[in-house]
């Protein structure tokens, strides 16, 4: 018995071996491409924070923590932080209410509401850059969309400046975004929808429960995890924005729609000071770090019912 004790044991070691070797042989490529393109860079930003550089000349002068210092006292570097969070409020206040409400009518239809479902997620299909050309024109002051209809309204011409004036450009590039990426959490919600079991809803029913009293009562309790996931991504999406915002109003007008992506870029590749670039970039880490941190641990729900 007790050889065969032994024998079982010796062949449960050796399988866990192979297991061991194999799962390191399929995951190491995984590991060196998250080495090489994720943590690398992030160390390399910290480390070039601490010099003074252009980004081009092969020398760089060692200036320690003083760029550091410099971005603690820097009102430009805040006040574009500001607007990320302002940004990051309002897209959490329209898209994920506005693609649960989307998503609760599509899951109401069925197959019959597909073309909706087509329709709708048509512009996040779209590339940032195509989206920001396009509301550039449909916002602009003469012949947009806002001019004409004020000027058909009032029955004389009348020009309607919403990308050239503060703080009207910042909440028309928030309306821009909300546009663009509102469909993307709609389906997400339709995909939370999907995992709610049938029977639920039938039993609702049964029990003589609204289709309103069942989506506010078991389907929106239930939802709680996909809620939280939602509002983390729209939160650190929020924080990084800079395709759409770039090419809309490059931050302006008076740097009313800076941010701290739009801010880094220009000190990185318009000023060629690099390393208080990549000190602004080092700094957006750590703040998008610690408020998504601070997110999970506040925004606490139930997902065991």
């Amino acid at each position: 018995m007790a050889s065969k004790t032994e024998n079982k044991s010796s062949l449960a070691k050796v399988r866990g071996k192979r297991v061991a070797v194999a799962a390191t042989v399929f995951l190491l490529p995984t590991f060196l491409l998250i080495a090489v393109y994720f943590i690398y860079p992030v160390i390399d930003t910290f480390v070039i924070s601490t010099y003074k550089w252009n980004g081009i000349s092969a020398t760089r002068t060692f200036i320690g923590l003083q760029n550091w210092v410099n971005l603690v006292k820097d009102k430009n570097f805040w006040d574009a932080f500001k607007h990320n969070v302002v940004i990051m409020v309002f897209s959490i206040l329209l898209q994920i209410p506005i693609g649960m409400l989307l998503a609760t009518f599509l899951d109401a239809g069925g197959r019959k509401f597909n073309i909706f479902k087509i329709i709708w997620f048509l512009p996040y299909l779209m590339s940032s850059v195509a989206i920001a050309f396009l509301f550039t024109y449909a916002l602009a002051t003469n012949g947009g969309i806002f001019s004409s209809l004020a000027s058909l309204i009032q029955g004389k011409k009348v020009t309607v400046d919403l990308l050239g004036r503060s703080p009207h450009a910042l909440f028309a590039v928030i309306g821009v975004m909300a546009w663009q990426y509102t469909p993307f959490y709609m389906v997400y919600f339709i995909a939370g929808y999907g995992n709610i079991d049938t029977t639920i809803y039938e039993a609702a029913i049964i029990d003589g429960a609204t289709r309103g009293q069942y989506v506010r009562q078991i389907a929106i309790p239930l939802l709680g995890p996909i809620f939280k996931t939602a509002c983390t991504m729209s939160l650190i999406g929020s924080l990084k924005y800079f395709d759409l915002i770039w090419n809309l109003t490059q931050g302006g007008p008076v740097n009313s729609t800076e941010l701290m992506a739009t801010y880094m870029y220009k000190l990185s590749f318009q000023q060629f000071n690099m390393g208080y670039g990549s000190c602004v970039a080092a700094g957006m880490f750590i703040l998008i770090t610690v408020i998504a941190l601070l997110f999970q641990k506040a925004f606490v729900v139930k997902e065991d019912y």
